[in-house]
């Protein structure tokens, strides 16, 4: 069930955040993060198995799914969004939780474990790694989504997620298996995408950024990319291993940009191997044996 906390993100309480979030399992935690425009319930077809062995929380960014917009003042960059999550961790009592993401949530997780707020990453097809020429691609695509779904009447989205071809019309962008979705999935997230009231500014934080830069050394990294990402290509992978040399690069055969749903077992195997203890030594003989998957 989704629980609503609100608390202060700064010391001096100047700024107060709102986060939607849900919390199952037990164990280690972990939060899951999603990419922008969607919603925490992207995690659902891995929630179950992760939480057999992890305390899971997953979250609305702050302006997307049922989360507000951040408070005026802050912005929708890393600068703006990790504090957020910083004070969300402490008011949970999550002390260096590990973390997983998808997009922008990958590039959040990466930036997480840069600050040592976090005990293991596991990236799924982050963003921050682009061209330029790669990055103004990604971009278009994600505007004619958001368009999209801005446009089409809840009847229609309805009316076409009833059938595969309808919810393949709808998702194949961000799914290579769109017909595995059900149709109350697809219809709350294009709902979600319609009503993100941080997409623009996300967006936009996300076009004078810098690349994400920074090696992760001592802390279990995994970088992840599906073979059929159409959003941010997985050639990406190799530019992540390159910043980040001790992180475990791993394909996801038959992949689109959110993996989740197209093989929930693999993207639940990849992360829970990531937080697992000696997963930093084992992603370093990997990668020194050259077992690395490119």
């Amino acid at each position: 069930m989704a629980e609503t906390l609100s608390f202060p993100i700064d010391p001096a309480g100047q700024h107060t955040a709102e986060v939607v979030y849900e919390r199952v399992g037990g164990g280690e935690p972990l939060v899951l993060l999603h990419g922008i425009g969607h919603h925490l319930q992207v995690w659902d077809p891995v929630v179950g198995i992760l939480a057999a062995e992890r305390d899971v929380i997953a979250v609305d960014l702050p302006g997307f799914g049922r989360s507000p917009g951040l408070p005026a003042g802050v912005t929708y960059d890393l600068a703006g969004v990790v504090p957020v999550l910083r004070a969300l961790f402490e008011t949970l009592g999550l002390e260096r939780p590990h973390v997983a993401g998808n997009s922008l949530g990958g590039l959040i997780a990466l930036q997480l474990g840069h600050e040592k707020l976090v005990r293991s990453v596991t990236a799924l097809a982050p963003a921050g790694f682009w061209t330029e020429a790669e990055r103004r691609y990604a971009f278009g695509m994600l505007l004619g989504i958001r368009h999209g779904a801005l446009r089409l009447p809840d009847g229609a989205v309805t009316r076409l997620a009833r059938s595969a071809v309808g919810r393949a019309a709808l998702t194949s962008t961000i799914y290579a298996r769109p017909g595995r979705r059900s149709p109350d999935a697809v219809v709350a997230e294009t709902r979600a995408l319609r009503e993100a009231t941080g997409f623009e500014a996300t967006l936009a934080a996300g076009r004078t950024a810098g690349l994400f830069t920074h090696d992760l050394p001592d802390l279990p990294v995994t970088v992840a990319w599906g073979t059929k990402d159409r959003i941010l290509l997985h050639r990406q992978g190799v530019r992540a291993k390159r910043v980040i040399p001790g992180a475990r690069l791993v394909r996801l055969p038959g992949c689109g940009h959110v993996p989740m749903n197209d093989d929930p077992a693999l993207v639940a195997r990849v992360i829970l191997d990531t937080s697992r203890p000696g997963a930093s030594r084992r992603a370093a003989e990997a990668g020194a044996a050259g077992r690395v998957g490119r």
